[in-house]
């Protein structure tokens, strides 16, 4: 191992980091060449850039780690049996990448399942890189090590009051009326200091864990998705769970990532909400212009 290593980081993080930097690389090239106008091409490019991303990966990775298996979300599947396991998000933010809104990162999260592991049940995650290439930034962790942003430990944020938090969520890319998320939304963000959506789960889940953003939730996410920035948030000293505070799961359909400082909160505004509690009406136009005018006078 070099002397050029994140400090605090081993070296499964290190290598799997430069597999992350070479692939946002590649991904940065993609970009460039004017994603916006060849994305209705007969190549579609997005695909190509996924895939392109995603082979890279696999190669490196399993030349770095031959024992290990791998499961990524273009469809790679290599060793998934194995004792280690990394999940694969090539190219996080894809919607972004193909309207050129510049926020897209690569994910590599590795879990280790130790022999005799219930089916169904989770292991451990172990190292964590998130790669964001147009910034330049590279989050990372490993088991017990602490989170790290371009060598500088991170943590997360001390903000304790849900009425001074920024959050952030995310929706499905299709099938948008199936997803209750647009209720909590607007809930929150009545709530909240504000509520953003940029698009990569990734890389909010590496904002909280930064303390750049003070919690995420999310419905239906893969364990691609997630894998690295669950162990980012934990090792920055978040929490991470269902919406209701139980156990995390990476094949959940609930996320919840904060602070910590706000999960009981949090938690215990999911239940309200759920059960259909202290909801606020949406109120009509008139209404509405009524209530700024009383501002206004």
């Amino acid at each position: 191992m070099s002397d050029s290593r994140v400090p605090g980081q081993l070296e499964i993080a290190s290598r799997a980091a430069e597999v992350a930097l070479e692939a946002g690389a590649l991904l940065h090239r993609y970009f460039d060449r004017g994603v916006a106008t060849e994305y209705k091409g007969d190549v579609d490019l997005v695909t190509e850039a996924d895939r392109a991303s995603e082979k890279l990966i696999v190669e490196r990775l399993g030349a770095a780690f031959p024992g290990h298996g791998i499961y990524g979300e273009e469809g790679a599947r290599r060793q998934i049996e194995s004792e280690y396991r990394w999940y694969v998000d090539p190219l996080d933010g894809t919607t972004n990448f193909a309207h050129g809104f510049p926020v897209f990162c690569v994910s590599l999260g590795l879990e280790h399942r130790p022999a005799g592991i219930a089916a169904g049940q989770d292991g451990e995650l172990m190292a964590a890189v998130v790669y964001d290439p147009l910034r330049d930034e590279l989050f990372s962790a490993e088991k017990g090590m602490g989170a790290w942003l371009n060598g500088r430990r991170i943590h997360v944020s001390r903000t304790a009051e849900l009425a001074e938090a920024l959050l952030a969520t995310g929706f499905p890319s299709r099938k948008r009326h199936a997803s209750p998320n647009i209720h909590f939304y607007q809930e929150f963000t009545l709530r909240s200091h504000g509520v953003r959506r940029a698009g990569s789960a990734a890389l909010d889940l590496a904002y909280t864990a930064c303390g750049r953003l003070d919690a995420f939730w999310e419905f239906h996410l893969n364990p691609w998705d997630t894998a690295a920035g669950a162990l980012l948030v934990i090792e920055a000293g978040g929490t991470i769970s269902r919406f209701d505070s139980t156990v995390f799961r990476l094949d959940s359909e609930e996320t919840l990532a904060t602070n910590g400082l706000l999960q009981a909160e949090l938690a215990a505004r999911f239940a309200d909400l759920f059960a259909g509690r202290d909801l606020h009406p949406i109120p009509t136009p008139v209404e509405f212009a009524a209530a700024r005018a009383r501002r206004n006078a």
